[in-house]
């Protein structure tokens, strides 16, 4: 099968390697769309994130979406011919985490394009078939890779209790902050407000549905919040940007008594904050790594047309296009919200 690999910092290649087998708890799947999230942009610009460093050739792509060609004797859930979406996440299931359901947390998950796990830019995966949800008929495999950042944002909103009636802001309006809106729009949050710097996202924002959006590079975004909700403030700030002069407007912003939620990495893994801030307002943090539980919510959600996932997409590539998609991807950032992998 042919595999894209990253060579080095800012190249990619291809090779082959073999089908692999599916184990008996196994599906193989071949891969039909893979979405490009911004942590493969960060080891394909940076050849690591963390602790967690790029060893070439190195296989990226976390967000799959693909057919059932073959099953281990022991799987029951998925056949051949299934169209499903792969959870990228292989976890212990014997840790405390693991056994109280908190399964991202596991310190032992082996997680597609996390080294040294190879991740899913090539034609087929076998992959545990528990961790393969079956596609309704009206949601398509692309549609299907991208259930991988909506569980995020869904992730999000449920650690916000987000809930009809309340007011939201939502801080960066990249692929997770866009999903992190339509999650809130999901769950009923009757006003949704995006604040982003580029005008292309804004836009992408307003046109999936946010009630208002706010350009905090041009506008103070406390005092747009004020004016738009009549000096209320929000109920949940979603703050997905990583920024910190941002992350700080946030708090500024944020009601008495209100969530926000802490989704975005900063560049450096480090903020400072206005504490003083936080303890007057009584402000509730929650955090959000990865996700739990969330797949066939999330399906279920855009099976029923509550959440419009390719709307967020922005650029198909093809497969042998790889190394244009990743330069565009890192490059185009003004123009490029969501770029995914036509795989085959």
């Amino acid at each position: 099968m042919k595999a894209a690999v990253m060579l080095g910092i800012g190249k990619m290649g291809f090779e082959e390697r073999p089908v692999p087998v599916p184990k008996d708890d196994e599906a193989l799947v071949k891969v039909e769309y893979v979405g490009v999230c911004g942590s493969d942009l960060h080891y394909y610009e940076n050849g690591a994130i963390g602790r967690y460093v790029v060893e070439p050739p190195f296989v990226l792509g976390h967000e799959c979406g693909g057919t059932v060609v073959k099953v281990g004797r022991n799987v029951q859930n998925v056949k051949p011919g299934d169209r499903v979406a792969l959870e990228p996440g292989k976890t212990c299931g014997h840790c405390d985490f693991c056994k109280e359901g908190l399964y991202n947390l596991c310190p032992e998950v082996e997680f597609f394009a996390t080294p040294p796990i190879d991740g899913v830019f090539q034609e087929y995966v076998a992959h545990r078939a528990d961790l393969c949800f079956r596609l309704p008929d009206n949601v398509s495999t692309m549609e299907g890779a991208l259930i991988e950042p909506l569980a995020v944002g869904f992730h999000a909103a449920i650690q916000g209790d987000a809930h009809f009636g309340q007011t939201a802001l939502v801080t960066g309006a990249g692929c997770i902050g866009l999903v992190s809106m339509l999650a809130l729009k999901a769950r009923g949050v009757t006003d949704i407000y995006v604040a982003d710097v580029l005008s292309s996202r804004l836009h992408k924002a307003k046109e999936l549905g946010a009630t208002e959006v706010i350009d905090s590079g041009k506008e103070d975004l406390v005092a747009r919040l004020n004016e738009l909700t009549g000096g209320r403030g929000t109920d949940i700030i979603v703050e997905t940007s990583g920024c910190e002069a941002v992350a700080r407007q946030a708090i500024g912003a944020a009601r008495r008594g209100s969530t926000v939620v802490w989704v975005g990495y900063s560049a450096s893994g480090n903020m400072t904050l206005p504490m003083s801030e936080v303890l007057d307002k009584e402000l509730t943090f929650r955090t959000v790594f990865r996700y739990r539980n969330i797949y066939p919510l999330a399906i279920r959600a855009v099976e029923e047309g509550k959440v419009d996932l390719k709307g967020i997409v922005t650029n198909i590539f093809e497969f042998d296009d790889i190394q244009r998609a990743m330069d565009m991807s890192v490059s185009d950032k003004e123009n490029i919200v969501k770029s995914v992998i036509r795989i085959g």
